[in-house]
Protein backbone atom coordinates (compact mmCIF):
# COMPACT_ATOMS: atom_id res chain seq x y z
CA UNK A 1 0.00 0.00 0.00
CA UNK A 2 1.51 3.86 -0.87
CA UNK A 3 1.04 5.85 1.83
CA UNK A 4 1.04 9.64 1.97
CA UNK A 5 1.72 11.54 4.81
CA UNK A 6 1.16 15.41 4.94
CA UNK A 7 4.17 17.48 6.01
CA UNK A 8 4.25 18.85 9.90
CA UNK A 9 4.76 22.24 9.09
CA UNK A 10 1.35 22.08 7.06
CA UNK A 11 -0.08 21.94 11.18
CA UNK A 12 2.36 24.58 12.71
CA UNK A 13 0.06 27.73 13.84
CA UNK A 14 -3.22 26.47 13.19
CA UNK A 15 -6.00 28.97 15.03
CA UNK A 16 -6.50 27.52 18.77
CA UNK A 17 -4.81 24.27 18.56
CA UNK A 18 -1.98 24.22 20.90
CA UNK A 19 -2.69 20.62 21.16
CA UNK A 20 0.48 18.36 21.06
CA UNK A 21 0.23 15.15 18.61
CA UNK A 22 0.42 11.96 20.13
CA UNK A 23 0.79 8.63 17.43
CA UNK A 24 0.14 4.88 17.24
CA UNK A 25 1.06 2.48 14.26
CA UNK A 26 -1.09 -0.08 13.32
CA UNK A 27 -0.73 -2.78 10.75
CA UNK A 28 -3.22 -3.83 8.01
CA UNK A 29 -4.08 -7.11 6.57
CA UNK A 30 -1.51 -6.78 3.41
CA UNK A 31 1.11 -5.94 5.74
CA UNK A 32 1.69 -2.13 5.42
CA UNK A 33 2.08 -0.05 8.62
CA UNK A 34 -0.09 3.17 8.91
CA UNK A 35 0.21 5.96 11.77
CA UNK A 36 -2.73 6.91 13.23
CA UNK A 37 -2.92 10.27 15.20
CA UNK A 38 -4.92 11.13 17.96
CA UNK A 39 -5.15 14.32 20.58
CA UNK A 40 -4.74 12.90 24.53
CA UNK A 41 -5.76 15.91 27.34
CA UNK A 42 -7.20 16.62 30.72
CA UNK A 43 -5.56 14.78 33.44
CA UNK A 44 -4.69 10.71 33.12
CA UNK A 45 -7.32 10.13 36.11
CA UNK A 46 -9.83 12.05 34.43
CA UNK A 47 -13.11 10.16 33.18
CA UNK A 48 -11.94 9.34 29.53
CA UNK A 49 -13.64 10.96 26.58
CA UNK A 50 -13.20 9.53 23.11
CA UNK A 51 -14.57 12.29 19.78
CA UNK A 52 -14.76 10.82 16.75
CA UNK A 53 -15.02 13.15 13.89
CA UNK A 54 -16.70 12.10 9.98
CA UNK A 55 -15.82 13.14 6.73
CA UNK A 56 -14.24 15.38 5.41
CA UNK A 57 -12.87 16.60 9.03
CA UNK A 58 -10.35 15.90 11.39
CA UNK A 59 -10.00 16.27 15.31
CA UNK A 60 -9.60 20.10 14.61
CA UNK A 61 -13.39 19.79 14.58
CA UNK A 62 -13.53 19.39 18.51
CA UNK A 63 -11.00 21.91 19.18
CA UNK A 64 -13.56 23.66 21.25
CA UNK A 65 -15.12 20.69 23.01
CA UNK A 66 -11.80 19.24 24.01
CA UNK A 67 -10.95 22.70 25.78
CA UNK A 68 -14.39 23.01 27.55
CA UNK A 69 -13.87 18.82 28.64
CA UNK A 70 -10.72 19.47 30.00
CA UNK A 71 -11.78 22.37 31.92
CA UNK A 72 -14.08 20.20 33.35
CA UNK A 73 -11.62 17.77 34.55
CA UNK A 74 -12.27 15.02 31.98
CA UNK A 75 -9.65 13.10 30.05
CA UNK A 76 -10.07 13.90 26.03
CA UNK A 77 -8.94 11.64 23.31
CA UNK A 78 -9.68 12.38 19.51
CA UNK A 79 -8.09 10.68 17.21
CA UNK A 80 -7.68 11.49 12.92
CA UNK A 81 -9.28 8.41 11.13
CA UNK A 82 -6.59 7.21 8.58
CA UNK A 83 -6.96 9.79 5.03
CA UNK A 84 -7.34 12.50 7.01
CA UNK A 85 -6.26 15.15 9.38
CA UNK A 86 -2.85 14.31 10.39
CA UNK A 87 -3.25 10.27 10.06
CA UNK A 88 -1.58 8.60 7.27
CA UNK A 89 -3.36 8.65 3.78
CA UNK A 90 -3.16 5.83 1.39
CA UNK A 91 -2.83 6.95 -2.40
CA UNK A 92 -5.13 4.88 -3.84
CA UNK A 93 -8.98 5.24 -3.29
CA UNK A 94 -10.04 1.33 -3.57
CA UNK A 95 -7.26 1.49 0.02
CA UNK A 96 -10.20 2.99 1.51
CA UNK A 97 -12.89 0.38 2.91
CA UNK A 98 -15.34 0.53 5.65
CA UNK A 99 -14.44 -2.90 7.28
CA UNK A 100 -10.55 -1.62 6.96
CA UNK A 101 -11.69 1.88 8.48
CA UNK A 102 -13.19 -0.18 11.57
CA UNK A 103 -9.96 -3.00 11.63
CA UNK A 104 -8.05 0.27 11.94
CA UNK A 105 -9.05 1.52 14.53
CA UNK A 106 -10.09 -1.15 16.36
CA UNK A 107 -6.36 -1.80 17.09
CA UNK A 108 -5.78 1.87 17.84
CA UNK A 109 -8.83 1.18 21.11
CA UNK A 110 -7.25 -2.23 22.09
CA UNK A 111 -3.41 -0.52 21.38
CA UNK A 112 -4.21 2.05 23.46
CA UNK A 113 -6.62 0.16 25.58
CA UNK A 114 -9.01 2.51 26.22
CA UNK A 115 -11.87 1.82 28.69
CA UNK A 116 -15.06 3.04 30.31
CA UNK A 117 -15.30 5.41 27.27
CA UNK A 118 -17.95 7.97 27.14
CA UNK A 119 -18.19 8.71 22.96
CA UNK A 120 -19.04 11.54 21.27
CA UNK A 121 -19.52 10.61 17.40
CA UNK A 122 -20.80 12.31 14.60
CA UNK A 123 -20.93 11.35 10.90
CA UNK A 124 -18.36 8.99 9.32
CA UNK A 125 -17.34 9.42 13.74
CA UNK A 126 -20.69 7.30 14.23
CA UNK A 127 -20.54 4.88 11.45
CA UNK A 128 -17.19 3.31 12.58
CA UNK A 129 -17.74 4.77 15.98
CA UNK A 130 -20.81 2.40 16.66
CA UNK A 131 -19.45 -0.37 15.33
CA UNK A 132 -16.23 0.06 17.74
CA UNK A 133 -19.21 -0.05 20.71
CA UNK A 134 -20.59 -3.57 19.01
CA UNK A 135 -17.06 -5.08 18.75
CA UNK A 136 -16.08 -3.79 22.70
CA UNK A 137 -19.12 -2.41 24.63
CA UNK A 138 -17.04 -3.47 27.28
CA UNK A 139 -14.90 -0.85 26.78
CA UNK A 140 -17.89 2.24 26.72
CA UNK A 141 -19.36 3.22 30.04
CA UNK A 142 -22.03 5.80 27.48
CA UNK A 143 -22.81 7.08 24.14
CA UNK A 144 -23.80 10.23 22.93
CA UNK A 145 -24.68 10.16 19.39
CA UNK A 146 -24.96 13.18 16.79
CA UNK A 147 -25.17 13.44 13.26
CA UNK A 148 -24.94 10.12 12.13
CA UNK A 149 -26.17 6.28 12.30
CA UNK A 150 -25.30 2.76 11.30
CA UNK A 151 -26.80 2.29 7.87
CA UNK A 152 -28.32 -1.20 6.84
CA UNK A 153 -28.60 -1.14 3.11
CA UNK A 154 -31.17 2.14 3.10
CA UNK A 155 -31.79 5.57 4.60
CA UNK A 156 -30.51 7.55 1.42
CA UNK A 157 -31.80 10.76 2.24
CA UNK A 158 -32.40 13.95 -0.89
CA UNK A 159 -29.53 15.52 1.37
CA UNK A 160 -27.37 12.92 1.42
CA UNK A 161 -27.69 11.82 -2.85
CA UNK A 162 -26.90 15.34 -3.47
CA UNK A 163 -23.66 15.49 -1.28
CA UNK A 164 -23.03 12.13 -2.66
CA UNK A 165 -23.12 13.51 -6.22
CA UNK A 166 -21.29 16.45 -5.79
CA UNK A 167 -18.70 14.70 -4.07
CA UNK A 168 -18.25 12.41 -6.81
CA UNK A 169 -18.32 15.09 -9.68
CA UNK A 170 -16.26 17.94 -8.39
CA UNK A 171 -12.82 18.27 -10.19
CA UNK A 172 -11.34 19.81 -6.85
CA UNK A 173 -12.93 19.07 -3.57
CA UNK A 174 -12.39 22.14 -1.42
CA UNK A 175 -12.44 20.62 2.03
CA UNK A 176 -12.25 23.48 4.32
CA UNK A 177 -15.29 25.20 2.00
CA UNK A 178 -17.25 22.35 2.74
CA UNK A 179 -16.88 22.66 6.45
CA UNK A 180 -17.79 26.11 6.31
CA UNK A 181 -21.14 25.13 3.94
CA UNK A 182 -21.73 22.17 6.66
CA UNK A 183 -21.79 24.77 9.66
CA UNK A 184 -24.41 26.83 10.98
CA UNK A 185 -21.78 29.85 11.04
CA UNK A 186 -19.43 31.00 8.35
CA UNK A 187 -15.87 30.34 9.33
CA UNK A 188 -13.06 32.67 9.57
CA UNK A 189 -10.49 32.18 7.02
CA UNK A 190 -8.01 30.71 9.71
CA UNK A 191 -10.26 27.89 10.31
CA UNK A 192 -11.07 26.96 6.98
CA UNK A 193 -7.33 27.22 6.25
CA UNK A 194 -7.14 25.03 9.28
CA UNK A 195 -9.28 21.80 7.59
CA UNK A 196 -7.49 22.57 4.29
CA UNK A 197 -4.04 21.87 6.27
CA UNK A 198 -3.94 17.94 5.95
CA UNK A 199 -4.35 17.97 2.16
CA UNK A 200 -1.64 19.40 0.48
CA UNK A 201 -3.18 18.57 -3.24
CA UNK A 202 -5.53 16.30 -4.16
CA UNK A 203 -3.51 13.18 -4.32
CA UNK A 204 -4.18 13.57 -0.26
CA UNK A 205 -8.19 13.56 -0.70
CA UNK A 206 -8.91 9.91 -1.87
CA UNK A 207 -10.19 8.88 1.52
CA UNK A 208 -12.20 12.34 1.51
CA UNK A 209 -13.42 10.84 -2.14
CA UNK A 210 -14.26 7.62 -1.16
CA UNK A 211 -15.71 8.05 1.93
CA UNK A 212 -19.54 9.18 0.49
CA UNK A 213 -19.40 6.38 -1.98
CA UNK A 214 -19.22 3.68 1.07
CA UNK A 215 -22.24 4.60 3.18
CA UNK A 216 -24.10 1.32 2.97
CA UNK A 217 -27.74 3.14 2.17
CA UNK A 218 -28.06 0.45 -0.69
CA UNK A 219 -28.94 -3.42 0.06
CA UNK A 220 -25.66 -4.01 -2.58
CA UNK A 221 -23.48 -2.10 -0.19
CA UNK A 222 -20.14 -3.92 1.06
CA UNK A 223 -20.99 -3.90 5.00
CA UNK A 224 -24.78 -3.97 4.73
CA UNK A 225 -24.36 -7.58 6.85
CA UNK A 226 -21.54 -6.49 9.58
CA UNK A 227 -24.08 -3.49 10.46
CA UNK A 228 -26.93 -5.28 10.95
CA UNK A 229 -24.54 -7.77 13.43
CA UNK A 230 -23.03 -4.82 15.08
CA UNK A 231 -27.23 -3.45 15.45
CA UNK A 232 -27.65 -6.93 16.97
CA UNK A 233 -25.24 -5.89 19.88
CA UNK A 234 -26.29 -2.28 20.20
CA UNK A 235 -30.35 -3.59 20.78
CA UNK A 236 -28.75 -5.06 24.12
CA UNK A 237 -26.43 -2.08 24.96
CA UNK A 238 -27.80 -0.56 28.35
CA UNK A 239 -25.91 1.77 29.17
CA UNK A 240 -26.57 5.49 28.53
CA UNK A 241 -27.31 6.73 25.23
CA UNK A 242 -28.24 10.62 24.49
CA UNK A 243 -28.57 11.73 20.97
CA UNK A 244 -27.65 15.27 20.46
CA UNK A 245 -28.80 15.68 16.77
CA UNK A 246 -28.58 19.19 15.40
CA UNK A 247 -31.65 21.21 13.88
CA UNK A 248 -30.21 22.19 10.26
CA UNK A 249 -28.75 19.00 8.78
CA UNK A 250 -30.57 17.82 5.72
CA UNK A 251 -28.17 14.97 5.93
CA UNK A 252 -29.45 13.27 9.02
CA UNK A 253 -32.20 14.69 10.11
CA UNK A 254 -34.58 12.23 11.68
CA UNK A 255 -32.07 10.06 12.34
CA UNK A 256 -31.98 10.26 16.07
CA UNK A 257 -35.33 8.32 16.21
CA UNK A 258 -34.37 4.88 15.67
CA UNK A 259 -31.51 4.95 17.86
CA UNK A 260 -33.97 6.16 20.98
CA UNK A 261 -35.91 3.42 19.96
CA UNK A 262 -34.11 0.40 19.05
CA UNK A 263 -30.93 1.14 21.84
CA UNK A 264 -32.42 0.23 25.40
CA UNK A 265 -29.71 2.29 27.08
CA UNK A 266 -31.31 5.59 24.91
CA UNK A 267 -34.92 4.36 26.89
CA UNK A 268 -35.75 7.81 29.66
CA UNK A 269 -32.43 10.01 28.94
CA UNK A 270 -32.54 13.34 28.09
CA UNK A 271 -32.18 13.55 24.23
CA UNK A 272 -31.51 17.37 22.80
CA UNK A 273 -31.55 18.75 19.49
CA UNK A 274 -28.76 21.68 19.63
CA UNK A 275 -28.44 24.48 17.25
CA UNK A 276 -26.54 24.03 13.93
CA UNK A 277 -25.58 22.38 10.81
CA UNK A 278 -23.97 19.03 9.73
CA UNK A 279 -21.12 19.83 11.74
CA UNK A 280 -22.62 20.53 14.49
CA UNK A 281 -19.06 20.67 16.75
CA UNK A 282 -18.72 24.10 15.18
CA UNK A 283 -22.21 25.76 15.86
CA UNK A 284 -22.66 24.35 19.39
CA UNK A 285 -19.62 22.93 21.12
CA UNK A 286 -20.40 24.77 24.51
CA UNK A 287 -23.53 22.96 24.88
CA UNK A 288 -21.68 19.22 23.42
CA UNK A 289 -19.39 20.11 26.32
CA UNK A 290 -22.74 20.40 28.88
CA UNK A 291 -24.51 17.25 27.04
CA UNK A 292 -21.21 15.16 27.27
CA UNK A 293 -20.39 16.66 31.02
CA UNK A 294 -23.92 15.83 32.55
CA UNK A 295 -23.92 12.06 30.91
CA UNK A 296 -20.49 11.69 32.85
CA UNK A 297 -21.81 12.54 36.37
CA UNK A 298 -25.05 10.65 35.85
CA UNK A 299 -22.97 7.53 35.28
CA UNK A 300 -20.81 8.41 38.11
CA UNK A 301 -23.04 9.40 40.70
Amino acid sequence: MEVLRTPDARFEGLADWPYAPRYLDVRDADGSTLRIHYVDEGPRDGAPVLLMHGEPSWAYLYRHVIAGLVAKGRRVIAPDLIGFGRSDKPAKRTDYTYERHVAWMSQWLTGLDLKDLTLFCQDWGGLIGLRLVAAFPERFAGLVIANTGLPTGGGMTDGFKAWLEFSQNIPQMPIGMLLNGGSGRNLSVEEVAAYDAPFPDESYKEGARQFPTLVPVTPEHPSVAENLAAWKVLEQFEKPVVTAFSDGDAITRGGDLPIQARIPGAKGQPHVTLSGGHFLQEDSPAEIVEVIDQLIRRNRG
